[in-house]
This record gives C-alpha cells, structure tokens and sequence, in this order.
C-alpha cells in the first residue's frame, strides 16, 4: 500500500502542473520578455519566468504521451489477439510478418522521416509514437494470447458452438489482461521518453514553445549557471514515469493475490 501511495504522489504532482498548470500562466509569461530577476525559479535563456513555462510545458508532453499509449493499445491489442486466435495459422504469419519490418526501423528515425514528409504538429507526433509502440504492444498481446488460445477450456467453448466474440474477445481478453497491464507501464514511460526526444528534435512543437522537454534542451548549456531551468522538467518526466511502473506494479501484485 505504501508503495502506491508513493507511486500515486509522483504521478500526481506532474499530471496536475501539466494538465492545471496553463490555467495560472499570465498570457504574457509564454512570450519573449525582458530579463527580470526575482521569480521563483529565476528565468530561462532568453528572460522568461521559469516556474511560469514549468506550469504551461508539461501539457503536450503528458497529453500525447497519453493519447498514443491510448492508440497503440487500441488497435495493437485487438490485432494481437486476432493473429493468436485465428484460422488457420496461415493468418498469423500475415498479420505479424509486416510488423518484423516496422520493429527493425528505429523510432527516431521513422520520427524524423514522417516529420520530414508532414511536417511537425502535434497529432502528427501523437500518430507516430503510436505507431512506433504498435507492433511491440501487438506482439506482447499476441504472445499472451497463444498461451491462452491453448487452453482446454477455449477449446471447450469453441466445441459448444460459442461465439468468436465470447471465444476471442471476452475470455482471451480477460486472460491477458494482467500482461497487458504490466506491459502498460512500460510502454507509457517509453512513449514519454519518445515525446521528448522528439521535441529535441523540433519534431513536436515549436524550439520556442513553453514545453518541459523543449525546456530542458533549450537550457542545457547554462546547466551551471541556471540549473532550475533544466532539472525541475527533467525531474517532473522521471516523476511521472517511476510513479506510473509503482502503481502498476503494485496493481499487478494485489490482482495475483
């Protein structure tokens, strides 16, 4: 329980700062302003109030760490199951070869490379880390499904005549729920860490935008000088990522309990 209560704490201050943060921003503080000494966590390179871009940047990188676990769950579970329980096998080696390929290109490369043919924006970011994370959620759910498509009790079903849907989606699902959800952890951390390399590379938003990963490489080299600039998003990231692996982790141990 405790473990939770720690995990929920550091899940809890970077969702709140990136989804309540914008509402306490004055309109002016996103915009180029003269150096002015004196905020809470001084200011950036280029005179902003650090602590205001703190409480406006989280939002994108949060949002569409979310929105693209959300999608690649959406669509790779379902195609995951599908390839493990269908007929004939022949349909399992069609569905998931093409994946082979899409593993073997680098996320940051296929970043850049639709960046380049699209153009940057945000739900071109949001499709892309989907996709990236699509063919390593549909292989973690086809290879929990085989071991269930295996089991005597689905054979049972299938011999009485029940539904694919009853079959594949209401048992086979609920049978790999518990993988699904120790992967989810995972897989949300690695998607935040792919926004924000993204962001590094202009691919997201803007190189001035008021963003906790653009913040950190935008500040880097006065790391000595400004330290709050980098560290405070840097940390508020690792927050959200560590939270994320206790809460499900805990989760996952009350569930097999």
């Amino acid at each position: 329980m405790k473990r939770v209560g720690v995990g929920a704490l550091l899940i809890a201050a970077p969702l709140a700062l990136a989804l309540l943060g914008p509402l306490f921003v004055p309109e002016e503080a996103t915009r180029h302003a003269p150096f002015v000494p004196g905020g809470l966590l001084g200011t950036d390179f280029v005179g902003r109030d650090t602590w205001h871009q703190v409480l406006a940047g989280g939002r994108t990188v949060v949002l569409v760490a979310l929105l693209a676990t959300a999608a690649s769950y959406l669509v790779g579970v379902p195609y995951g199951v599908l390839a493990a329980t269908a007929r004939p096998r022949l349909v399992d080696e069609v569905l998931m070869r093409p994946l082979d390929l899409l593993l073997a290109v680098p996320s940051l490369l296929v970043l850049i490379l639709v960046a380049a043919i699209t153009g940057p924006g945000l739900p071109v970011l949001v499709a892309v880390v989907a996709l990236v994370n699509f063919p390593d959620v549909a292989r973690v759910a086809r290879a929990a499904a085989l071991e269930v498509a295996g089991r005597p009790a689905l054979e049972a079903m299938r011999m009485q005549g029940e539904s694919w849907w009853r079959t594949s989606v209401v048992y086979t699902g609920r049978s790999v729920l518990r993988t699904l959800a120790a992967d989810l952890g995972v897989r949300l951390t690695g998607a935040l860490y792919l926004v924000a390399s993204a962001s590094f590379l202009g691919v997201g938003v803007p190189p001035d935008a008021a963003d906790w990963a653009v913040m950190v490489d935008r500040n880097r080299g006065g790391l000595f000088l400004q330290p709050w600039a980098v560290v405070v998003p840097a940390v508020l990231i690792v927050c959200l990522s560590v939270g994320v692996n206790l809460v499900f982790d805990r989760a996952l141990r009350q569930v097999r309990t």
